[in-house]
């Protein structure tokens, strides 16, 4: 009898998914143990390797939201009946994550129209190319630029049958010199040569800014902002992100944020303070480490200063790195700190383990590691998993006092703001120090106002003396 093929269920807080990608094509061959799908969720993009060798028929089409659990298709053993087509494909996770683009079959090859004489892709309001990922996939055999190709899907969308008929009629497929570079393909992150082909940017375009030149997603983020699709200049009006009347689904890792927001503020008694610090030395010794560490290309942050300030303090006062559950409130063992890192499509919150224990300089490669691993979209389960308090940057932006909203179940959370130029007396004489806010949010169910702020005190003394954070 066949074997189901399941969506996989990865963390505990995962609520929905998606096939993005087959690896195996409808009715091809896989053996046990290679790769057969892509999942994304939320949080993580992994890739799923069979339990059993045999034909795969696809139940589920790629792109389709859809629950932890669910069968997405079937492996059939050698010498099964396999049927042309399957009954019982899986219905959407929500009406918001069905969208027109895949919530409809794609025609059948044999009834593909003639292509357009002057072809020309659909952008979305978001910059991709609206195309099938089989579609893709079958460009890419053909050697056929789809971005060159008329879509007759579901809001003209590229589909298979339009990719099939271009091969065979000539259209798009001697792709001028001019419009795709030469050479190889360059080095790039798993993410971004997913959004260069979703969106029909050429990776021999886009100049990398990863380590070692490796293309990363904001270089592709970037591209389609200055209009390199396919190697084609286009305006940035038309790749440039939802436009104004438009209605953006709320969906994937913003629908997960809003829910989760929501909720927090909810079900917990949130209050913030502020309390501004004096970062002279904070300053300098910053600057002392950035050029002692130089050659070795680690340059740590004020966050990272920060963050080592919280972790050293929660140690004398656990009450701040606890959880709330309702009936009892749990102090954890470990003192695990969230980085909140913000990506174009939400906000992620990679966990910096046992942060108290870490110097400095490992706390920074530490972090460095899982930012750039976010923006990758290359962070592994692991990475989320254990958090017990979190901090959250908006300095760079210019603000001086914000309200960050805690990260549930943990207790609090620190908010980093801009340093700026302030004031000190030294008797009757005005001196100009280096001064910032830092902004606490606790839950008031799990810790009362007084100790909240006696932790914010050793928090700012930590950072007023900066060096015993190198002991």
């Amino acid at each position: 009898m066949p074997r189901e093929i399941y969506l996989v269920k990865v963390g505990m807080s995962m609520t929905e998914g998606m096939v993005s990608e087959w690896f195996i094509p409808d009715g091809g061959q896989v053996k046990k143990g290679d790769m057969v799908y892509a999942l994304e969720t939320e949080k993580v993009n992994l890739d799923v390797d069979s339990d059993y060798s045999g034909t795969v028929k696809h139940l589920a089409e790629a792109g389709v939201t859809l629950a932890p659990g669910d069968v997405v298709g079937y492996i059939f053993e050698a010498g099964e009946d396999i049927p042309d087509t399957l009954a019982g494909a899986p219905a959407a996770a929500s009406p918001e994550a069905a969208t027109e683009a895949n919530s409809e079959p794609e025609p059948a090859v044999a009834a593909a129209p003639e292509p357009l004489a002057a072809p020309v892709a659909v952008v979305s309001g978001d910059g991709h190319i609206k195309s099938s990922p089989a579609a893709r996939r079958l460009a890419k055999e053909l050697g056929v630029d789809y971005t060159r190709v008329a879509g007759t899907g579901p809001g003209g969308r590229i589909v298979e049958a339009d990719v099939q008929a271009a091969s065979q009629s000539g259209a798009a497929v001697d792709v001028a010199p001019a419009v795709i570079a030469a050479g190889p393909e360059p080095k790039a992150s798993p993410l971004a040569k997913r959004l260069a082909a979703e969106r029909g940017i050429d990776l021999r375009s886009v100049q990398g800014t990863g380590p070692g030149g490796r293309i990363v997603q904001s270089d592709i983020e970037n591209a389609a902002l200055t209009g390199v699709v396919a190697g084609v200049n286009t305006s940035a009006a038309e790749v440039s992100g939802p436009r104004p009347g438009e209605r953006v689904p709320v969906k994937g890792m913003r629908k997960t944020i809003a829910s989760r927001m929501h909720h927090s503020l909810q079900e917990s008694a949130q209050l913030t303070m502020d309390m501004e610090v004096n970062m002279d030395d904070v300053v300098k010794m910053r600057s002392s480490l950035v050029e002692e560490w130089a050659n070795e290309g680690i340059k740590p942050s004020y966050t990272d200063i920060v963050i080592k300030a919280v972790a050293k303090a929660l140690r004398s006062h656990p009450m701040m790195n606890s959880q709330f559950l309702g009936t009892e409130i749990a102090l954890m063992t470990e003192i695990n700190v969230g980085m909140a890192v913000a990506l174009p499509e939400g906000l992620v919150v990679p966990v910096v383990r046992n942060a108290d224990q870490l110097p400095i300089k490992e706390l920074a490669q530490e972090t460095s590691r899982l930012a750039i691993a976010a923006r990758e979209g290359a962070l592994g389960l692991d990475d989320y998993a254990g958090g017990t308090f979190t901090v959250t940057a908006l300095g760079m932006y210019g603000v001086d006092s914000f309200t960050p909203i805690i990260n549930e179940p943990q207790t609090g959370i620190m908010g980093v703001n801009r340093i700026f130029d302030g004031l000190e007396w030294n008797g009757d004489q005005p001196v100009k120090t280096k001064k910032m806010n830092l902004s606490l949010t606790w839950d008031h169910r799990a810790v009362d106002g007084a100790p909240a702020a006696e932790y914010l005190v050793e928090v700012r003394s930590l950072l007023q003396s900066p060096y015993r954070l190198l002991v």
